[in-house]
């Protein structure tokens, strides 16, 4: 969150493909910095006055948050639009998965892309034949349900359409923030190692679904899918796992089925 990530002063922009100029606007909530007045004293009573600041003002940009997530989340069900926000690290094929998945699309399908910088991922799925708006988050590490908000009056999503929310790369701070999506899904690379689970719990504790991507390059690695479904089911039980290839469309027809289902 804000106040421990370090993102409170990023700078978000929202940029839609299909419109030549773009806007940007000053993103700011809540924040604290706390300072080191050491004076090389040692004091008897530690002094706890900026750790309890801190606690009560991440709990506010939390309650803020999930307060706007609540209103996107009847704004899409207004429209029976079906969120699904996607969670993974840098470099676990997200897009490559989306840019499949809309090809082999069984419905209207819109795309809000989360990225510190560059509009690239935006434009791969604008190719792929959906609808995209960019979010830049500048120096932020997540999305939040305020950026959702302005990218959803930008976007306009089909009435009953399928909205993916591709979140920045990160394995911690999306899993706290609500965005008013359906659905949450985290998305693991086999070139990541099977020990995600155990080390990022809330990101896991927290997802509908579990994506196993890039399984084409399994005897190349050491990655258990075994071990990884059993720490998973640890922290949430009975937690759905899928085995998927975004590049040769292994798995692609359970996903498929998952989305159909939602």
């Amino acid at each position: 969150m804000c106040s421990t990530c370090g993102c409170g002063d990023a700078e978000v922009r929202v940029t839609d493909l299909d419109v030549p100029d773009t806007h940007a606007h000053q993103h700011s909530h809540p924040h604290s910095h706390p300072h080191d007045h050491s004076d090389g004293h040692s004091h008897p009573r530690p002094n706890t006055h900026a750790r309890t600041h801190t606690l009560e003002l991440e709990q506010a940009v939390l309650a803020t948050n999930d307060d706007l997530a609540a209103r996107n989340r009847a704004r899409l069900g207004r429209q029976g639009v079906t969120a699904v926000n996607l969670m993974s690290s840098p470099g676990a094929g997200k897009t490559t998965l989306l840019e499949r998945t809309i090809k082999e699309a069984r419905g209207p399908v819109a795309v809000i892309e989360g990225d510190q910088e560059t509009v690239f991922d935006a434009e791969r799925i604008r190719a792929a034949g959906a609808r995209a708006v960019q979010v830049n988050t500048g120096a932020g590490c997540h999305l939040d349900a305020a950026m959702v908000a302005e990218a959803l009056d930008v976007l306009a999503p089909e009435d009953g359409s399928l909205l993916f929310i591709e979140n920045v790369g990160n394995l911690v701070c999306p899993a706290l923030f609500d965005l008013g999506e359906s659905r949450k899904v985290v998305v693991i690379s086999v070139t990541e190692g099977d020990d995600k689970p155990l080390k990022y719990p809330h990101m896991f504790a927290a997802a509908d679904l579990v994506l196993v991507n890039k399984t084409d390059l399994l005897p190349y690695v050491d990655f258990d899918l075994d071990r990884l479904a059993r720490d998973a089911r640890r922290l949430r039980p009975g937690l759905e796992v899928l085995a998927v290839s975004a590049r040769t469309g292994a798995g692609l027809d359970q996903w498929q089925d998952w989305l159909a289902g939602l």
